[in-house]
């Protein structure tokens, strides 16, 4: 399980430039005018996880497959978007197919990129995204909730749980907050409230485009926002999407002296991935062998057969049990051989919750 990453923001905030690094491919047409991406682009990105590379080393793998994460990039989107503005209408149908929306925001100030409202002013930018898709739900839900109360009052108990969840999402619409602080009661709420695809309803994170010397600390305009995605539950990272462009192509070790020079542990690849794995709820477990050692992302509270599930359904449908080695003891061990001996490899059942950083073997029977 991966998950799809859609990158919006207005024009010229570095959208493109940023989705062009992040997937090392010049996919994107990145250009000083709005519009120039106008079908979304979609990236594979390999998961960094300095674990699996342990962990592969130490079962000696032939080959070493790391999970994917798929960035979409997304046409630039302008005031008016729900009302067909500009790409509007493409824009808002291309959100509906992501799990997440990383929202870039334009934190530098620079003379030769112009802005859409001359003015560099992030927070006021999120506004009008913000509002965009806001507007795009209310218009979407003042049409389906009279209808949903209609049939409830018909006696369909399908239609009384639609009107309660998308009646509480519409409220908070209108009072110009996002629905995603709508609160399902139980796990039927949850399933209709998700199956509603709602825009606002996706977690967002917001990533600060700064200038070169800013990206270790961030400046003034990333600050504002980190505080707004406190306020709202959201992430927030700074990125300069420049650095990133210069990393493309670089080898790891010149890589590592470049990010060093600059006061960076990391790329801001590494710190997208991570703050949105934390946005989903989203873990790591690895399987390891002399063929391949491979990771699998799984969400958080999943337990041992939907784990399987990930590798393949039969391995859900058929589940016995799974062999379980915590990735410390794997590697301080020194493989499984050892981990068994030492009686750290565990028998775990259907109800196991699997942890971040297992080293499974599951067992199955269709």
């Amino acid at each position: 399980m991966g998950f799809r990453c859609g990158i919006v923001g207005l024009p010229n905030v570095g959208k493109s430039t940023l989705f062009n690094a992040l997937t090392e491919t010049q996919a994107a047409q990145a250009a000083n005018y709005p519009f120039c991406t106008i079908e979304p682009n979609v990236g594979q990105v390999a998961v960094p996880d300095e674990r699996l590379d342990k962990i592969a080393a130490i079962a000696k793998s032939a080959k070493v497959i790391a999970t994917q994460l798929a960035f979409v990039d997304i046409a630039g989107l302008v005031k008016g978007a729900s009302q067909g503005e500009g790409l509007g209408n493409q824009f808002l149908g291309n959100i509906r197919e992501v799990d997440a929306i990383v929202h870039v925001l334009r934190c530098f100030e620079d003379d030769d990129i112009q802005h859409v409202s001359n003015r560099v002013d992030p927070l006021a930018d999120a506004e009008v995204v913000e509002t965009e898709l806001m507007l795009a739900d209310l218009e979407s839900l003042e049409k389906r909730v009279p209808n949903a109360e209609k049939r409830a009052t018909a006696g369909d108990k399908e239609a009384k749980l639609t009107a309660s969840v998308l009646g509480q999402a519409l409220e908070l619409l209108r009072e110009g907050k996002p629905a995603r602080l709508t609160e399902p009661k139980d796990d039927e709420e949850a399933r209709i409230f998700q199956q509603a695809q709602l825009l606002t309803a996706k977690p967002v994170l917001y990533v600060c485009n700064v200038a070169e010397e800013d990206a270790a600390e961030g400046n003034d305009l990333s600050a504002q926002v980190f505080a707004k995605a406190d306020a709202e539950g959201a992430q927030a990272v700074v990125v300069s999407a420049a650095i990133e462009a210069e990393l493309v192509g670089m080898e790891p070790e010149d890589r590592a002296e470049y990010l060093a020079e600059l006061g960076l542990k990391e790329s801001g690849l590494a710190r997208v991935i991570r703050a949105g794995y934390t946005l989903l709820g989203l873990q790591t477990f690895f399987t390891a062998g002399p063929k391949e050692s491979r990771a699998w992302t799984f969400p958080t509270g999943a337990k041992a057969p939907q784990a399987a599930g990930e590798i393949h359904t039969d391995f859900e449908k058929g589940f016995i049990r799974a062999e379980t080695i915590a990735y410390d003891d794997y590697v301080s061990l020194g493989g499984e051989a050892a981990a068994r001996e030492a009686g750290k490899l565990r028998q775990e059942g259907k109800e196991y919750l699997v942890q971040d950083g297992d080293v499974m073997l599951f067992k199955f029977n269709v």
